[in-house]
């Protein structure tokens, strides 16, 4: 097989391996892109898209299941609804499928050429990449890492059987009777919270005192009540231990061993980064623990080597990859780029949803900033009640000095649409000033963030 000559090979075409062939592509630099499953990556195929789509799902039937009880206050009500989980499946394969088929059209219309299998380095500037058709040869004068990252696996509870990832858990053709979730991160939750409104008897498993740890007891706790009021069982401060038969062995906050019944248990405590099978050790590349150790450019320590999204580190966030990639294919393409990001906003699809960016209010203390925080609840915004939903409130933190703003936080319901508002006001150096003075538009949610601006400057109006 003839031999592939480019300027930028890209190994891996998920969320920012795609774009920065794309934005590469655009920018006329010959791109050779190489992915071994699907474009699209974890995000598209078995993680944010697909959750996202069973979310939806489970909240639309939820919702319908409260109005069969004859408990809806809007005075809707209709027979007993029925879930087939394998259409469910299939509509949201369908999404994926669609979304997989437009991202291969786009790395075709900037010109990149995709190589299908599984590349593996013979040195910095050479892999080789074994294809259906045989073993292809690529060299290029710049690489980018994005091999993404994988679900970590317990030793005493390995995947395969009852035991599943988030992976197995997008692709289930039935809802299980009894689930166990053993790890009360976002993914653990988004996930065991969808099942739950589907019909399973849910129990989370989480090693530290709170679920959620990333964030701060205020944001968490609408979550907390929400998953009690869905029936969700959750133990904290507990460890699993193993299989029994068909259950799970935790030891309790006590000390005490339990079984807990379980016909599915998702294991999510965490992913690392897919760092074998390429040839990793044919490189010699600094590692920031088990990760790549990259600068402001996204280089690593061998000359002509990139890395970007999962495989760099946290955040591991498809938007934070996505703007690294685009970073990168201009810096191939001769510009000056850095990356001076002030923030990146993160969203967690529970129920209610949480936002969070820049500075919480201990992270500004922390950094020796004195703060003034402003905080307003949605039972008192119009648009929430109308909604039968209340529940949270937008907090901005900004220095007191100043009022320039360092962070936002929000919980509640559809929040994860506020998140760019959010993060703008923080990328543009927003003042409390600023915010308060914007028009927001009645009635809606976003009166939230305005109101919240007008509370840490002393004169909320609607509380």
């Amino acid at each position: 097989m003839k031999e592939i000559v480019c300027k930028l090979l890209v190994i891996g075409a998920g969320p920012g391996g795609y774009i920065c062939a794309i934005r590469a592509g655009q920018l006329g630099v010959d791109t050779v892109i190489v992915e071994a499953v699907k474009a699209g990556g974890t995000c598209l195929n078995i993680g944010c898209i697909p959750s996202k789509a069973l979310i939806h799902a489970a909240e639309e039937f939820e919702k319908v299941s409260h109005m069969a009880g004859g408990k809806s206050p809007l005075g809707i009500s209709l027979d007993a609804p029925k879930l087939d989980l394998g259409r469910t499946i299939a509509w949201k394969d369908g999404i994926v499928g669609r979304l997989n088929s437009g991202v291969l059209g786009l790395l075709r219309k900037a010109r990149v050429k995709i190589v299908h299998g599984r590349a593996r380095f013979r040195d910095g500037k050479t892999v080789e990449v074994e294809t259906e058709t045989g073993m292809q040869v690529i060299r290029a004068e710049t690489v980018v890492i994005a091999t993404g990252s994988e679900p970590v696996e317990l030793p005493f509870l390995p995947f395969g059987g009852p035991v599943i990832s988030s992976t197995e858990a997008l692709s289930l053709k039935t809802v299980p009777q009894n689930l166990v979730v053993v790890g009360g991160g976002y993914i653990g939750l988004e996930l065991g919270t969808a099942f739950a409104k589907m019909g399973s008897a849910v129990t989370v498993v989480e090693t530290t005192p709170q679920i959620l740890p990333q964030y701060d007891a205020e944001l968490v706790k609408p979550v907390v009540k929400r998953l009690a009021d869905l029936g969700v069982r959750v133990l904290t401060a507990a460890k699993a231990k193993g299989l029994a038969g068909n259950a799970l062995l935790i030891e309790t906050a006590e000390g005490a061993e339990e079984q807990l019944a379980a016909d599915k248990i998702l294991v999510t405590v965490g992913r690392k980064p897919r760092t074998e099978g390429w040839g990793l050790e044919e490189l010699d590349l600094d590692r920031s623990g088990r990760f790549l150790r990259i600068d402001d450019r996204c280089r690593t320590s061998m000359r002509g080597i990139h890395a970007i999204g999962d495989i760099t580190g946290e955040p591991m966030l498809a938007h934070r990859a996505m703007a690294q990639g685009e970073m990168v294919a201009e810096i191939v393409a001769g510009r000056k780029r850095t990356w001076d990001k002030r923030c990146i906003p993160a969203v967690c699809f529970t129920d209610p949803e949480i936002v969070t960016a820049g500075l919480s209010p201990d992270e500004a203390r922390a950094q020796g900033y004195e703060i003034r925080v402003g905080q307003f609840p949605f039972n008192a915004n119009g648009r929430a009640m109308t909604m039968l939903s209340e529940e949270g409130f937008v907090r901005i933190v900004a220095r007191s000095d100043s009022n320039l703003v360092l962070g936002v936080q929000a919980v509640g319901a559809g929040v994860s649409e506020l998140s760019s508002a959010f993060a703008l006001a923080l990328e543009m150096g927003a003042r409390l000033e600023d915010i308060a003075a914007t028009i927001h538009p009645h009635p809606t949610r976003s009166e939230g963030f305005q109101e919240a601006a007008m509370k840490a400057l002393g004169h909320a109006l609607h509380i």
